[in-house]
Formats: C-alpha cells, sequence, structure tokens
C-alpha cells in the first residue's frame, strides 16, 4: 500500500465513490404526538423521528424525501418517501430494522429500489385521502384521535350530491388555508365518494395534487351540507366564486389519513 494511503485511511475511503442506492419507502403513521410531517425547529415530526431511525441503522446521515406533507394530528396508511444511501443492506432489513428503532406510532410497511431518478413528488400520479367521520350523539374515547365527532344526523343524499361537484379540475381557492404557498389553485379531483360502515361515513377523496387543507375544507363544506347549512348546489357557486369566507369549517386534523400514494407501473 503506498505511503500516503497508509497515513490517511480515512482519506482514501472518503474518496472511494460507492454507488448510491435509491429505496422507497411506505410509512404508516398516526399523527396525534407530532407536528406534523416534515421537521421544524419547534415540535417533534414524523421525518425527524424516521431519519434519526435510519441514521441509527445505517450509521450513516440520511435525508427523507416525503410524497407530500401532513399537519399536525394526521395520519398516514401510506405515504411515500425516499432516501440514498450506500449501503448494501437487504430490502427486508432496512424494514425490520428500522421499526426496531421507529416508536410504536410510525412504522415502514414496504421498502423497494428504485431509480435514482425518481422523485417521490413529482413522480406522484394521484393521493388518496379519507376523512373519517363517527355520527353519532355519544362520543367515542376509542375514535376520538382518528376521526371526527359529529353529533347531529347527516343527509347523506345532499352531501353525495355536492361532492359530485369537485370531480375535475377546477380552482379551489374556496378550500385553501389563508397561509397556503401554492402558486396555483388549480387542482384535478378524480373521485370524491361517501360511504357508511355503521356509525362512520367516510369521505374517500382521490386527485392528483391538493392545497394546504384543502381535503379538511372539503370536508367541513360537505359536513355543513349535511346539517342543513348549505345546499347542495353551493359547492358549484364556491368553485366559480373562489371565497374561502363562504365555504364550510376546516374539518379537526385528527379525521384525515393519507391512503396511498400512486405513481406509474414501473415504482
Amino acid at each position: 500500500m503506498p505511503l500516503h494511503q497508509m497515513r490517511y485511511p480515512a482519506l482514501q475511503a472518503k474518496c472511494h465513490t460507492r454507488d448510491m442506492r435509491t429505496i422507497k419507502l411506505t410509512v404508516e403513521y398516526d399523527g396525534t404526538a407530532y407536528s406534523g410531517w416534515q421537521r421544524q425547529p419547534n415540535g417533534l415530526t414524523v421525518q425527524e423521528v424516521l431519519e434519526d431511525a435510519l441514521k441509527k441503522l445505517l450509521g450513516e446521515d440520511v435525508a427523507v424525501r416525503s410524497s407530500g406533507r401532513t399537519d399536525a394530528g394526521v395520519h398516514a396508511a401510506g405515504m411515500a418517501a425516499v432516501f440514498r444511501t450506500a449501503r448494501e443492506i437487504p430490502l427486508k432489513s432496512i424494514i425490520d430494522g428500522s421499526n426496531h428503532f421507529l416508536p410504536p406510532d410510525i412504522a415502514i410497511r414496504d421498502a423497494c429500489e428504485v431509480s435514482g431518478s425518481f422523485r417521490a413528488i413529482r413522480d406522484a400520479t394521484a393521493k388518496h385521502y379519507r376523512y373519517s367521520v363517527f355520527n353519532s350523539e355519544a362520543r367515542s374515547p376509542l375514535r376520538r384521535n382518528t376521526s371526527w365527532h359529529v353529533r347531529e344526523q347527516l343527509n347523506l343524499e345532499d352531501m353525495r350530491a355536492a361532492a359530485a361537484s369537485f370531480v375535475g379540475i377546477h380552482d379551489f381557492a374556496s378550500f385553501r388555508a389563508s397561509n397556503c404557498s401554492a402558486k396555483t389553485s388549480s387542482r384535478r379531483i378524480d373521485s370524491v365518494e361517501i360511504t357508511v360502515d355503521g356509525e362512520m361515513i367516510f369521505i374517500d377523496v382521490t386527485g392528483e395534487g391538493f392545497l394546504k387543507n384543502m381535503v379538511r375544507i372539503m370536508a367541513g363544506t360537505l359536513v355543513d351540507i349535511g346539517r342543513g347549512r348549505f345546499e347542495p348546489g353551493h359547492v358549484r357557486w364556491l368553485l366559480r366564486n373562489h371565497d374561502r369566507q363562504k365555504a364550510g369549517v376546516t374539518a379537526p386534523a385528527q379525521g384525515l389519513c393519507l391512503v396511498r400514494v400512486y405513481y406509474g407501473e414501473n415504482v
């Protein structure tokens, strides 16, 4: 071995280029205890906890890039997230090892290797969110962190009629948070379905992309229609007139769950 390599083994190791792998994760979490997905200076986040767990497993700093953000208290069954590593650790070991270091309310459910050019946000073709309403006079301690408790009986026929107006490409300015930073409020919604299972009402929304608080305001508006505060045609009026003040309430965060992020056939 040359003398300079013997004196500076660490420097020699850094100069050796290894192929980087791009790993796509499917992450499930209960967002109750977290200040949302994205790292921030004040408050514990899902991204921070996940990156710390991967660092313990891989022995290197890891930057995880997700398919989007979820707000404080919002849950996910299928958040897509990507990181890069040079470690030749099997995918099953990434799942099992990371879950060993993660708390009970966060878990990696799946992992696959993707192209280095893959981007979790850019390459997503659609996302599926579910909003859960617990429709009962009496509250439920077991559902308090995963649904919105609405006591009034809701008119499902009116809610479904209104929900149909969301489908298509529209300007959703009436359904965005005041601090939303998106450059345009035009979005494509593929479907809005309302189903019932006992005392639970599920509002499933699938679309190309979403504005900040968009699904929660959509759900709040639909519930207000079910309460009789608005007529079903009010959704069409809101899509034409772009007035957030005339839309419904922002439904509570705990009722929202990111179910799945869709990608092309090769992902």
